[in-house]
């Protein structure tokens, strides 16, 4: 391993023990009904079958690490699957889901230590209990949490999550912001549009809830890392900047909308090196860490590749391999 070890910030874990306990709850129906909806029959049933394909890198340690050997990957950061949100749940099945959340990605990155490195869940349908989750995440040995852009009536702006951001400050955890379905339903359920479309839509939402309400002011401690390069919204600054300008309503926080983009983390993950140049340009050589979204199909096996061929300055381009996520994740022992 180099000085700099080459981090994927952003790859998966699924945990059948979770669909195992929401099995045959109220409300999963209901959940799935609206999934259906959502996405569509033909992509419903070719992510069951990539699902089928790619199960052995989903669950196995040793079909990760041969995956990671084969992109030059040291070190990965796993988290859930999405689809293990279930932000439906009552308060007691939601503990359950983040316990087995934490518990079973702790137990897979611990097969492999040094080389894996976790992320659990919190209830973002009751902000009550998600202080609860990150602290039992972080007891855990876990580097934070993974949240999606929103929960069922919440967005990430109600003041409800207060006292999440403020742990999370406090301790030092990341929140990985991996949006998981768009409320754009039905208009996107062709041609994957719900994820093509959706993902990058819900990013963007989730992100300028976080600006605009003055998250980042209260809590400038905060670490964001968002998945999906960030979506749409670094790419159309000028437009919130703009509107932060004219608009007395879009003044809640301190400054405008761009300059909290070096306030937050991105992943890489933005398939061409024009996006990526483009990503680093509006957040800074220090807010971009590699990220695959491994072993998902809408992620990519060449992670480091793509980030040369993005042409960037050595060190910029070491400091997205790695060094920022050294430090983000106070990876000491990869210093």
């Amino acid at each position: 391993m180099s000085a700099i070890p080459t981090i994927d910030a952003h790859a998966h874990v699924l945990l059948p023990a979770i669909e195992q306990a929401v099995a045959g709850r109220p409300g999963l129906a209901e959940h799935r009904e609206l999934d259906a909806r959502r996405n569509g029959p033909a992509s419903l049933a070719a992510s069951g079958q990539m699902i089928k394909e790619r199960l052995a890198r989903l669950t196995r340690v040793e079909a990760r690490l041969a995956d990671m050997d084969a992109a030059g990957v040291d070190v990965q950061i796993v988290s859930p699957s999405p689809s293990h949100y279930h932000y439906w749940a009552d308060p007691e099945l939601a503990r359950t889901v983040c316990r087995l959340a934490g518990e079973g990605t702790a137990e897979h990155v611990a097969q492999a230590p040094g080389r894996l490195h976790g992320l659990g869940l919190v209830p973002l349908q009751h902000p009550d209990l998600a202080v609860e989750a990150l602290d039992h995440a972080l007891s855990l040995g876990l580097k934070g949490v993974e949240i999606s852009s929103h929960a069922p009536g919440r967005e990430l702006s109600d003041p409800a999550y207060e006292p999440l951001w403020a742990r999370a400050e406090e301790t030092g955890a990341v929140i990985f912001l991996h949006p998981f379905g768009c409320t754009l339903d039905e208009r996107l359920d062709r041609f994957y549009l719900s994820n093509i479309v959706g993902q990058p839509v819900e990013n963007a939402v989730a992100l300028s809830h976080l600006i605009f309400s003055g998250v980042l002011d209260r809590h400038p401690g905060l670490k964001i890392l968002a998945a999906h390069g960030g979506g749409y919204l670094p790419t159309y600054l000028g437009r919130a900047d703009h509107g932060w300008k004219v608009r007395p309503e879009a003044r809640e926080c301190a400054e405008p909308p761009s300059a909290y983009l070096r306030r937050i983390w991105f992943d890489s993950l933005v398939y061409q090196a024009p996006a990526l140049r483009a990503l680093v340009e509006a957040a800074g050589p220090g807010q971009v860490v590699l990220g695959s979204d491994h072993p998902f199909d809408m992620g990519v096996d060449d992670p480091l590749e793509r980030l040369r061929a993005a042409g960037l300055d050595p060190d910029t381009y070491d400091a997205i391999r790695g060094g920022t996520a050294v430090r983000l994740f106070d990876l000491k022992d990869h210093r």
